[in-house]
């Protein structure tokens, strides 16, 4: 192994990644850093008619014409400065690019996974908050970034989406019941949980469970008694990373034989090879919903294929 390889397994080792924190109005917020790509002042706008009334319009950077959406105005607070000295913070997940319109940039914070706390998730922090980060007596909120982009453009939701056909028959035909494998799914967003849990319901597969972090998919795996034929992960999550997660079943003799599918909005290069040091049988990127319907049915092929190799032998 090169030292390159050794310095990235050991990254993964540690539960830890970063976030940028910005001001909106009093309130402190975070966006992971490998969702951010740059951080400019205040570029100017073209409007764009019928639109949400967040989307600012649209900027041209470096030659690209970059959206543009109002965190203020998408979560109803009052700027605490003009627009015009306005910070952009210009991100990019699902494989697309936008700028997020912030009031300031605070600082950049390393966090380990151990400090999301979700225990206000789905409740009093509403449906666009996920996290609450304590640091230095500030409450810090991290954002479902994803969930407020299909809200804004709703066009990007049907990425998210299969179409209306069946596939069941065909999985059948390849695979025998669908619902005979027991996939668990590791996701925090609840509305990407949804999606997936539709999409793999085309091919036919009803036997899920989800969990939210991956401390939780981590417990279910390692109980005794339980069996999952494949692993879907996200990498942003509370309590234990995706990538940390991925880790720790493939250096399990028990549970290396699981396929495991990293399902991210963000997959960099440098995340892909970290992913592929640790094991991971897949990198997909969302909301490519199609290709993880058949990487799922292609590695439960293969697992059958080489289990039922095995108890020939």
């Amino acid at each position: 192994m090169s030292a390159a390889d050794e310095k990235i397994l050991t990254e993964v080792g540690t539960n830890e990644w970063q976030v940028v924190v910005f001001l909106l109005g009093n309130q402190y917020f975070a966006i992971n850093v490998d969702k951010t790509r740059e951080i400019l002042r205040w570029p100017g706008v073209r409007d764009v008619p019928q639109t949400h009334r967040a989307m600012k319009g649209i900027t041209t950077i470096r030659g690209e014409v970059i959206p543009l959406i109002d965190l203020r105005t998408y979560l109803d607070i009052e700027p605490g400065v003009e627009l015009e000295g306005s910070k952009l913070i210009v991100a990019e997940f699902n494989r697309m690019k936008l700028g997020f319109v912030v009031d300031a940039v605070d600082r950049i914070y390393r966090i380990n996974s151990d400090e999301l706390d979700a225990s206000l998730t789905g409740t009093f922090l509403g449906d666009n908050a996920l996290y609450v980060i304590k640091r230095e007596g500030r409450n810090i909120l991290l954002l479902d970034y994803e969930r407020i982009v299909q809200v804004v453009n709703p066009t990007l939701a049907d990425q998210f989406k299969l179409d209306d056909k069946d596939l069941s028959s065909e999985v059948k035909g390849r695979l025998g019941d669908p619902d005979s494998y027991k996939i668990l799914v590791a996701e925090d967003s609840p509305l990407i949980r949804k999606l997936i849990q539709n999409a793999l319901a085309t091919g036919g597969f009803h036997n899920l469970e989800m969990v939210g972090h991956g401390k939780a998919a981590w417990d279910r795996l390692a109980e005794d008694g339980e069996e999952f034929d494949i692993l879907l992960t996200d990498i942003e999550m509370p309590k234990m990373d995706g990538l940390t997660l991925t880790r720790r079943v493939k250096e399990d003799k028990k549970l290396s034989h699981i396929p495991v599918i990293v399902f991210s909005s963000v997959m960099a290069d440098d995340i892909k090879r970290k992913a592929q040091s640790i094991g991971a049988d897949a990198q997909i990127t969302k909301p490519e919903m199609h290709k993880l319907l058949e990487t799922v049915i292609d590695l439960l092929q293969k697992s059958s294929a080489k289990a039922k190799k095995e108890t020939v032998h």
